[in-house]
């Protein structure tokens, strides 16, 4: 068994949560499971979208991979120690990646150390002042931890996962699925190009 958590909270931005879990279960295999990962049973996002969650937090720490995604509260999250406390995410044994907002996540959790990372033009300020080095590109990985910068560079965070989890042909065919009609081999292509330098 092989799963993959999205950490979603409430004010989650959908483009992170819901696009990585399309793009991700996109693969039919036994023993292949992709979850939001929810402090509550339902949370509700910045647009008012409700959604139950498919795990618990303390099933996404015991994951093989978690993706932290980005919403309007991130900074309320950040500052509360008890569900700060229950995210127990272990680079040494996960696959761990973030997309906009969800990159302060993993620096409050001294999961950056000192490495650049992305984010959004938004919570860039909150990164810097977390003591992190901001990148001008939407990705970016250092062994197992990954942040991507922008809505959409949730496609690069899954074609990640998949590499590392699955290797590059699972990747491609999830990709292929989803990309634009007559688009679709150069739309693989960039996104690979973001993703193959850091593998």
């Amino acid at each position: 068994m092989t799963h993959v958590a999205i950490l979603t909270f409430d004010g989650f931005n959908e483009l992170d949560s819901i696009v990585a879990l399309g793009i991700l279960n996109r693969v039919r295999k036994v023993g292949w499971r992709v979850t939001l990962a929810c402090p509550t049973p339902t949370v509700t996002s910045m647009n008012g979208v409700t959604v139950h969650a498919q795990s618990t937090l303390a099933e996404a720490c015991a994951a093989d991979a978690v993706i932290v995604g980005s919403g309007v509260r991130t900074r309320d999250i950040a500052n509360d120690a008890a569900l700060m406390s229950a995210l127990q995410l272990d680079p040494q044994r996960q696959l761990i990646g973030a997309q906009c907002s969800g990159t302060l996540l993993l620096a409050k959790l001294g999961l950056l150390g000192a490495l650049p990372a992305c984010t959004d033009l938004t919570t860039k300020p909150w990164v810097l002042e977390a003591g992190v080095e901001v990148l001008n590109q939407p990705f970016v990985a250092h062994g197992n931890v990954a942040t991507a910068g922008g809505c959409l560079a949730s496609q690069y965070l899954s074609a990640w996962l998949l590499t590392r989890l699955l290797g590059r042909e699972a990747a491609t065919a999830a990709l292929h699925y989803v990309a634009p009609v007559g688009e679709k081999e150069a739309y693989v292509a960039r996104a690979l190009a973001h993703v193959t330098r850091y593998l």
